[in-house]
């Protein structure tokens, strides 16, 4: 049974910092392409940065918070990462990950493989 496990999100300050983790177990990690997405009430689930499967380097970030996070992966934890820096609160969502593939440059997400979402809340 393929499981994703976030972790790290919580109420935060304007311009501090988070960590979310993902923990993919039940099937071969380094194979997939993975994905953090965000998504508010009443709006759709917006990609938020992806990462090439493997040991690629190779990433993408929505414009909103491009300079501000980024995506990582280590392949030995089973596990990918978002560093997410400056916030704002326009950041606040509930953040998901996502494990999925590329088609030509562009994510796609597979629809049964997404963790359970972490709640990340920018407020002062």
């Amino acid at each position: 049974q393929v499981q994703l496990v976030e972790s790290g999100g919580g109420l935060v300050q304007p311009g501090g910092s988070l960590r979310l983790s993902c923990v993919v177990s039940g099937t071969i990690f380094s194979t997939y392409a993975m994905g953090w997405y965000r998504q508010t009430p009443g709006k759709q689930r917006e990609l938020v940065a992806d990462i090439i499967s493997g040991g690629g380097s190779r990433t993408n970030y929505a414009d909103s918070v491009k300079g501000r996070f980024a995506i990582s992966r280590d392949n030995a934890k089973n596990t990918v990462y978002l560093q997410m820096s400056s916030l704002k609160p326009e950041d606040t969502a509930v953040y998901y990950c996502n494990a999925g593939k590329y088609r030509g440059s562009a994510y796609y997400p597979y629809h049964d493989m997404w963790g359970q979402g972490t709640q990340v809340t920018v407020s002062s």
